[in-house]
């Protein structure tokens, strides 16, 4: 009783730090919110603490994206997919091994029985105790022939079930990419990009081998929305996803950053490098003329604003991305459709607002 009572006491508490946070930061008391600072109270998620104490330091608020991406990183229970197929790979290897060790077996039993044939052949109408010899060999090989059965059996099963995992590592495989996919674009979501942007920094810091970031920006999203529907909006989307795709490659990553908002990671790219890049994806989405599908009417060309960064010693992933979000508004002051990198002293100019 006196157990239960600390039990009580103490989930007690918890939740009403949880309650307290969720209204401090003013977010909807949504069961996922809740079981974030719930799970923060409790201090029982090193890395979730680590991350959101990191976020209050940077602001004295978090945001519903910042909570939306600390939920997914932490706590999303499609991170259970990853353990169960982490297990599963183990699985795998351990019955390719146990196949192993039955092929071996047979191919000997295999070698047993041909000795105990010619024992028995060689022992027929010997008499005596080559007639015994003989007899003991006959049983010997039945006894071993019905083994090497057995493990063929066996053999059979373990194949049955190898192809079960691995249809169930390929399914798994598959929640795992749609996971990290926004479904709109084709393109990385958020999540997978700030995974990699992670290693990136990692990778980085230990190798001194730097990274550029570009975020994207499509100019006049909102009028597109306005004038023509989010039907039509998506299709913008769709085509400046399109053309991402088109001049990325190799170890590149296009992701989908929020909204009309996109980003690149380009490894071991130079800041003049980057800018390169940038530049064609400007040119490429210019080339893409938007026609409503409804109606075929033509509503004229879509153009971007990019910022360009690039990782410098001591960097954590939101300076990079901060460094590049601000070139990308000085490109929006600055006339729309072009490319500023974070060298470009109008970078430096007085303080930047939002601009569409």
């Amino acid at each position: 009783m006196v157990a239960a009572q600390s039990d009580y006491e103490r989930t007690i508490a918890f939740c009403e730090a949880a309650v307290q946070r969720i209204r401090v930061h003013g977010h909807p008391a949504y069961p996922r919110n809740y079981e974030l600072w719930y799970t923060y109270a409790t201090g029982y998620n090193a890395a979730l603490n680590r991350a959101i104490n990191e976020a209050l330091t940077r602001s004295a608020a978090i945001s519903e994206a910042d909570l939306d991406l600390l939920y997914e990183t932490y706590l999303s229970p499609l991170r259970l997919s990853e353990r169960v197929d982490s297990v599963g790979t183990r699985i795998l290897a351990e019955i390719k091994e146990v196949a192993g060790v039955l092929r071996d077996a047979r191919d000997k039993n295999g070698d047993y029985a041909r000795t105990l044939e010619r024992l028995a052949a060689e022992t027929a109408g010997l008499g005596g105790l080559g007639d015994i010899l003989g007899t003991i060999a006959r049983n010997m090989l039945s006894a071993t022939a019905d083994m090497v059965e057995r493990t063929k059996d066996l053999e059979s099963q373990l194949a049955n079930s190898q192809d079960e995992m691995q249809e169930l590592h390929n399914a798994l495989e598959v929640i795992r990419a749609e996971s990290l996919t926004d479904p709109l674009t084709g393109l990385a979501n958020r999540k997978f990009l700030q995974g990699t942007l992670d290693r990136s920094i990692a990778d980085a810091a230990e190798n001194g081998q730097r990274f550029s970031l570009l975020v994207v920006d499509i100019d006049h999203f909102k009028t597109f929305n306005d004038n023509y529907g989010h039907l039509t909006g998506d299709q913008v989307l769709r085509l400046v996803a399109l053309a991402l795709k088109q001049n990325v490659k190799g170890q590149d990553l296009a992701a989908r950053f929020g909204g009309e908002e996109f980003a690149i990671i380009l490894p071991d790219t130079a800041l003049s490098g980057a800018a390169a890049v940038a530049d064609r994806i400007r040119r490429a989405v210019m080339t893409k003329d938007l026609v409503k599908r409804s109606t075929g009417e033509h509503l004229g060309r879509i153009t971007v604003s990019i910022g360009v960064s690039t990782w410098r010693r001591g960097d954590s992933a939101q300076t990079v991305v901060d460094r590049a979000d601000r070139c990308m508004y000085a490109a929006k002051r600055n006339g729309r459709n072009m490319v500023v990198t974070e060298d470009d002293p109008r970078v430096a100019e007085d303080e930047f607002g939002r601009v569409a």
